[in-house]
């Protein structure tokens, strides 16, 4: 892949004087999602290992939610969606907003629940409420 040389206006990254590109922020955030290793995405990205660690880590710490953040999440494929309300290692305890969730889930989840950052789906912006 090749890496634009300047910083544009869309708050790209920025690693080694390259920017971390929209298309490649996603990659990383769905295979880190997924769970793969450090080195299957470095081969995804065609860079060197060492270069994909500097990308991966810049993309880690732009993406990991925080308390108060609102997200879209899928349980049991239903999409539900809700605020962050604590942060866990790999998980956050959400509250739900059942008006913008399955109903399908009101009989069997409580108003809380554990969701893993692998099935958060998207953040939602307080505009887009």
């Amino acid at each position: 892949m090749e890496y634009a040389q300047i910083k544009n206006q869309r708050n790209e990254g920025i690693y080694m004087g390259k920017v971390i590109t929209e298309e490649i922020q996603s990659l990383v955030e769905v295979e880190l999602r997924k769970g793969a290793s450090k080195s299957r995405i470095a081969t995804l990205l065609g860079v060197p290992y060492d270069e994909a660690i500097v990308i991966i880590d810049e993309i880690k710490a732009s993406f990991r939610p925080d308390v108060g953040d609102k997200i879209i999440f899928s349980f049991r494929d239903e999409k539900m969606a809700g605020t962050i309300i604590k942060l866990l290692n790999n998980s956050a305890v959400v509250e739900i907003y059942w008006d913008k969730s399955s109903d399908k889930m009101k009989d069997i989840m409580e108003s809380k629940t554990i969701v893993n950052f692998k099935d958060i789906e998207e953040f939602v912006s307080s505009e887009t409420e």
